[in-house]
């Protein structure tokens, strides 16, 4: 994982909720509707170390809801 894929990512996860505030999902919707990715399909271990450096961060929250992660901006 390239550190620029890194910072878009996390870039576009921040641009969605500033439109979506109130937006959650799954690991899997987040990579799927929330980032427009350009080029080669989207790791999901892309997404999901990115989510993790912004709940280090701060920015985002997890939560349990039936036996899968959901993502959301903190609140």
């Amino acid at each position: 994982m390239q550190a620029q894929d890194l910072e878009f990512i996390m870039k576009s996860i921040r641009q969605y909720l500033q439109m979506r505030p109130d937006s959650a999902d799954t690991e899997e919707g987040i990579a799927r509707f929330w980032i427009d990715w350009q080029g080669e399909p989207l790791q999901i271990s892309m997404v999901s170390q990115a989510l993790e450096n912004m709940r280090n961060a701060g920015e985002l929250e997890s939560h349990n809801v039936g036996g899968r992660t959901i993502w959301r901006a903190r609140r």
